[in-house]
């Protein structure tokens, strides 16, 4: 089955047969939802998180719903959540994402993450359903957006990690960073401002539109003028894969070593605290029914699982929610509002309590609040250095240089592919508020999680028009054969992931917002844009399987 979201409010879940009918239907509308806007099966197809925009010419605020696949589609729970392209994404099968914004002055702000149960267990007062896990410092209008989860590949004693001044911001260079909370956030009752002196553009422009090579099966033209043009560093992980795939099939064992990865750089970021961890290693994890993955991935897991899993006996109201490691993905910014870099922070495995013994009352809680109120003593949030032990330390940036508009992962969580339209080189930013101009092509990124490095880049691969302030947001999607995004010039567009060629481009008679492959038959893809309609694309293969005329 897929799910749709739709600026009418609704969202649908259908069959993935042909041909596709609406299993459930809810109007979120009856919730003072604006729209819907997002949606996300969990590991186990059982739960579906929806993420949509409340009412309010100038709200910033969103919500996250959890519907019941197994249950006739019933709500589980709902979420605030501010700004609302966080987006939201599941953690584990059971527990979500989601965030909050709290302004601290002006153009300051503080993105918080929260950890949440994908039901209220309202029988209880004493069973905890939410837990904070991360607190950001946002300057210059900007805040956490776009989250996503991926599954961590690489163990502390090996990660690498780009220097500095390659992957983070350098303070000899011009770059600016841009993450905003939801540009209605930036309304005069919050951030008033005078939009500052428009600055010229760097001199050059961009190419011409290339010659034609061939045609797709839509009719609609392809080049293979710009292709996916990868390093060395993915061509040699991808032999290495290549090559463990094939001994996998002659060999039942399910351990094996790592593979030649170049790991010539150092984490950067990593505290000292963390040293106490035990050492990782990478194994095969066979396919699991319980979380209905369709390939084996390597996971980190830790050699100590054994005195983990005793620690949680001996805590018998906490548990592990999940031995993996994993890596917090999202956009974010320094210098303007739009979103141009990407952050990166580790989350290793935690508890989290099953049941808390004692619950401060209504009178203790009204006290705690009071005290807090009648603090004299703030903090000059201004000052970045001095509060920073408020905050949590990002692990990881990489700059775009571009507004981003669009992220999706590998199956195997090893390659983050990223939409981003440029902005003009050597450009500076005079206003947080006045954020470049940006191309009308779409670039599209690669980035190996493995070493937080970029690996891969297409350059104008596809359209988009709108001005920064009003920019759509285009998602791609990645399965282990291709590539495939949407684009404003009408079209979707599909890419084979290992050459790097355009293979297709799929119209539609409006912008092409979102694709999705069918993660259990990569032969079947499906595009949703603003012409009112969806469209299921399949290959030829499947075509003929299926007698469609």
């Amino acid at each position: 089955m897929f799910a749709s979201t739709s600026k009418d409010g609704y969202i649908k879940v259908w069959t993935a047969t042909y041909p596709a009918e609406v299993c459930y239907s809810k109007d979120m509308k009856s919730f003072s939802w604006n729209y819907t806007q997002f949606s996300q099966f969990n590991e186990s197809d059982t739960l579906l998180l929806v993420s949509g925009v409340h009412f309010g010419a100038h709200t910033a605020s969103g919500e996250i719903a959890v519907f019941n696949l197994q249950g006739g589609f019933t709500l589980q729970c709902r979420v605030l959540n501010k700004p609302y392209d966080i987006f939201g994404t599941w953690y584990t099968d059971e527990y979500l994402l989601s965030g909050r914004l709290h302004f601290l002055g002006h153009l300051i702000s503080c993105s918080a993450l929260w950890l949440n149960k994908a039901w209220q267990e309202s029988e209880s007062e004493k069973k905890p359903i939410i837990k904070r896990l991360f607190k950001f410092y946002n300057r210059k209008a900007s805040s956490v957006r776009s989250i996503a989860i991926a599954n961590c590949l690489v163990t502390d004693s090996k990660a690498g990690s780009s220097d500095s001044t390659q992957a983070s911001t350098s303070s000899a260079q011009p770059i600016s960073h841009g993450n905003p909370v939801s540009k209605n956030a930036l309304s005069a009752e919050n951030w008033q401002t005078i939009r500052g002196r428009t600055m010229e553009l760097a001199a050059g422009s961009l190419p011409q539109d290339t010659e034609v090579q061939f045609t797709a099966e839509s009719n609609e033209a392809c080049t293979t003028d710009c292709p996916i043009r990868y390093s060395q560093e993915y061509r040699k992980a991808e032999k290495a894969i290549s090559s463990d795939s094939s001994e996998e099939e002659e060999n039942t064992s399910s351990d094996f070593d790592d593979p030649p990865l170049p790991w010539d750089e150092e984490w950067s970021g990593q505290n000292e605290h963390d040293d106490h961890n035990s050492q990782y290693k990478c194994r095969s994890k066979k396919k699991s029914s319980k979380l209905n993955q369709k390939t084996d991935t390597k996971l980190c897991i830790n050699e100590e699982e054994e005195s983990a899993d005793s620690l949680e006996d001996d805590c018998s109201i906490e548990k592990i929610l999940d031995p993996r490691e994993k890596y917090l993905i999202f956009t974010t910014g320094a210098l303007t509002y739009t979103p141009h870099q990407i952050g990166f922070k580790k989350i290793k495995p935690f508890k989290f309590a099953e049941r808390v013994t004692e619950t401060p009352n209504l009178v203790q809680r009204i006290a705690e609040r009071q005290e807090r109120s009648n603090a004299s003593n703030f903090p000059n949030w201004h000052d970045e250095q001095s509060v920073m032990q408020y905050f949590d330390k990002v692990d990881h940036v990489i700059d775009l240089h571009g507004h981003i508009i669009g992220m999706g992962l590998s199956p195997d969580h090893r390659y983050l592919y990223v939409n981003s339209r440029p902005w003009p080189h050597g450009y500076v930013i005079d206003n947080p508020l006045t954020p470049p101009p940006i191309a009308q092509e779409i670039d599209i990124h690669v980035i190996d999680l493995c070493t937080l490095k970029e690996v891969g880049t297409m350059l104008r691969s596809h359209k988009a028009y709108t001005p920064n302030d009003e920019c759509f947001f285009i998602f791609l999607d990645v399965s282990e054969q291709y590539v495939a995004s949407g684009a404003e010039d009408k079209h979707g567009y599909l890419w084979d992931r290992h050459y790097g060629n355009c293979l297709s481009k799929l119209p539609h008679n409006d912008v092409v917002n979102s694709v999705a492959f069918n993660p259990k038959d990569p032969e079947m893809l499906i595009t949703a844009s603003d012409d009112y309609t969806m469209k299921i694309w399949r290959s030829k293969n499947r075509v003929k399987e299926l007698n469609i005329c």
